[in-house]
């Protein structure tokens, strides 16, 4: 069941991108959602490498 806390992000991929992602997802043994968030975490994880810890606001 999805976390209602979690954010939806939708995104419009061309035919290729969409094979291609399915491609090296199945195989890694992820799903293609999987492997979006693992290439967002590790773009996140090089950006605060070479930046800084990206700091959440606080809530209000």
């Amino acid at each position: 069941m999805r976390n209602k806390d979690n954010k939806h992000l939708g995104i419009e991929v061309d035919k290729e991108l969409h094979y291609k992602l399915h491609y090296i997802s199945k195989y890694y043994g992820r799903s293609a959602n999987g492997e979006i968030l693992f290439l967002i975490r590790q773009a996140i994880k090089e950006f605060e490498n070479a930046e800084g810890e990206i700091k959440l606001p606080q809530d209000k």
